[in-house]
């Protein structure tokens, strides 16, 4: 478009918006701070807590090995990871967990505990119309 004294400034800065805000759209996302613990006392399952919060600082690193997880248009992490816990878990298993294993016997009595802990991580999430993708910032 030009206007009519022969400038291109409306031109370029409608598209200097257009870009602008794709670019904000595209490679910003939400950055989420996550641990998770599971903990197996004498065979049975005795623990699990997954923590999620959003973080308050921007974190550093490139993200990685990314899981894509449907959102059916949900904008709520917690909810996301909620509807699809299988998928997630399995996930945090694949990125590497601290195990942590206690075992002790007395009077013929064999008592242990397992802790798998993911330490407080963060992670990058952009969310689509019907999928979030999550990645780890490493």
């Amino acid at each position: 478009m030009r206007s009519r004294d022969g400038n291109f400034t409306f031109s370029l800065s409608i598209c200097a918006i257009i870009f602008s805000s794709f670019c904000s759209s595209a490679l910003f996302a939400d950055e989420y701070l996550i641990s998770y613990r599971y903990v197996i006392k004498n065979a049975i399952l005795y623990n699990e807590s997954l923590l999620i919060s959003k973080a308050m600082q921007k974190c550093d690193g490139t993200s990685h090995n990314a899981i894509i997880l449907n959102s059916q248009g949900k904008k709520n992490i917690a909810k996301i990871i909620t509807n699809n816990s299988e998928e997630f878990i399995d996930y945090i298993h694949k990125l590497g967990l601290s195990v942590e294993h206690q075992e002790e016997t007395a009077n013929y009595k064999n008592d242990s505990t397992t802790i798998l802990t993911l330490k407080t991580t963060c992670f990058k999430v952009d969310f689509n119309d019907n999928f979030a993708r999550i990645a780890p910032l490493k």
